[in-house]
């Protein structure tokens, strides 16, 4: 692939819109992203709250810890948080920087305020709606499709901006569609790895530190430690336990930030630390490494592409299948061994369902991970699991088309019976 062409220049920028920093699980970073844009836009400290949030986003704050809280969790303290502390400016790392001062005063705050939450909805999967008021004057900012979208604000009924929502369509991004495998395959094997070293190298450096964090402190149910206590440290069970531990962290409060993918802090986990733990059992060298990041990267996004940002679908199994084809490709296999095993993992673990972000996301994403190694090693034993096997076609796109439109459409109801249980009704 030559770097004048479309595709080798999308997937550059594809993996520097996705691969971005944030700090916490993003549903309610987003939440005080919102948060916070509407206090700038009022200009002070709001005595009263009106959030409006789709079931998915009540689902993936409910149980996470928000970072620089104090170990709050839910829908006010997420919001709290950005209106006392927030820099828009920021994005998903908005309360990255946190006081002492402004952690007590978040919870006054919350104590104080009238603060009334609304599941909403408008047809989207991922709609947050944030109404901040001081006496009669209010200002209001709404988040759709994708964590850092705005597609409103207002102020005391003047349209600041305004950008039309047409269904699940994500505004601003580069063309999604433009990916398949194949053309990835092709765009790792010849990209100049200088186009992605930053976005990877921030990837590395990130997602590696959190790993290191989850295995030395206690957070959650410790997935990772639990892993490593139990079944050894060979590099496939150490390729889980760092994962794992990476979402221990993340899940239970850590405030280290981690580069996302699809959206999505653990994905960004799944498909980056079980590959880096292969790159370093097998010494490869740096621009292997990149090649293999890229490869998961990509095809994780890929495969979310379909299924959208949230759904009842575990994101960590696109994630841990995608790790997979990078741990392929460290291990010397090429495009064949690449897609099948893709298509195999995802025929072991297309029944995980997610239900919120919390401390269990970290088992789901070993049991991925697991699901991606197991698929590779199949195939190098030939074995395989065949079209018209479940869910599973004919063709690597063909299966990744079938997880789309399981994630997206045959798992709607599920997700709203998830959302339901969660809430209580």
């Amino acid at each position: 692939m030559n770097k004048s062409d479309v595709k080798y220049q999308s997937y550059i920028r594809i993996l520097e819109e996705e691969l971005v920093p944030a700090m916490g699980c993003t549903e309610p970073i987003a939440l005080a992203y919102a948060a916070a844009k509407a206090r700038e836009v009022l200009g002070c400290i709001p005595d009263r709250v009106y959030i409006g949030v789709s079931g998915s986003i009540i689902k993936n704050v409910k149980s996470v810890i928000v970072p620089n809280t104090n170990h709050l969790k839910g829908i006010p303290a997420a919001a709290a948080a950005g209106i006392i502390a927030g820099k828009a400016e920021k994005e998903l790392e908005v309360i990255s920087e946190v006081t002492q001062e402004e952690t007590e005063r978040m919870a006054r705050f919350l104590e104080e305020a009238q603060i009334d939450v609304e599941h909403v909805d408008n047809g989207i999967i991922f709609d947050i709606i944030v109404k901040v008021c001081k006496g009669d004057s209010y200002a209001k900012v709404r988040i759709a499709n994708y964590h850092t979208n705005i597609v409103l604000i207002e102020k005391d009924h003047e349209i600041l901006l305004e950008i039309p929502v047409e269904g699940e369509k994500e505004e601003g991004l580069t063309d999604r569609s433009l990916l398949d495998v194949e053309s990835i395959w092709d765009f790792i094997n010849t990209v100049d790895t200088e186009d992605i070293r930053e976005v990877l190298q921030r990837q590395i450096e990130y997602n590696t530190a959190i790993a290191d964090e989850g295995l030395r402190g206690d957070y959650g149910a410790n997935i990772g430690s639990v892993l490593l206590d139990t079944y050894g440290t060979d590099v496939r069970n150490r390729a889980r336990a760092r994962a794992a531990a990476g979402s221990d962290a993340r899940m239970n409060g850590c405030e280290l930030p981690v580069i996302i993918n699809a959206g999505s802090g653990n994905q960004g986990i799944t498909c980056s630390l079980p590959v880096l733990e292969y790159a370093k059992e097998l010494n490869a060298d740096e621009e292997k490494t990149y090649r293999a990041l890229a490869l998961s990267n990509l095809i994780a996004i890929h495969e979310k592409t379909g299924i959208g940002r949230l759904s009842a679908y575990c994101g960590a199994v696109s994630a841990g299948a995608a790790a997979g084809a990078g741990i392929a490709y460290l291990c010397g296999g090429g495009y064949k061994e690449v897609i099948h095993t893709v298509v195999n993992a995802l025929a072991i673990v297309s029944g995980i369902v997610c239900d919120g972000a919390k401390a269990s996301c970290a088992a789901k994403i070993a049991s991925s991970v697991d699901a991606g190694i197991l698929g590779y090693n199949m195939y190098l034993r030939g074995q395989q699991f065949h079209g018209g096997d479940g869910i599973v076609t004919k063709g690597v796109e063909a299966t990744i088309s079938n997880i789309g439109r399981l994630g997206k459409s045959g798992m709607r109801e599920t997700n709203e019976e998830i959302i339901k249980m969660m809430i209580g009704d």
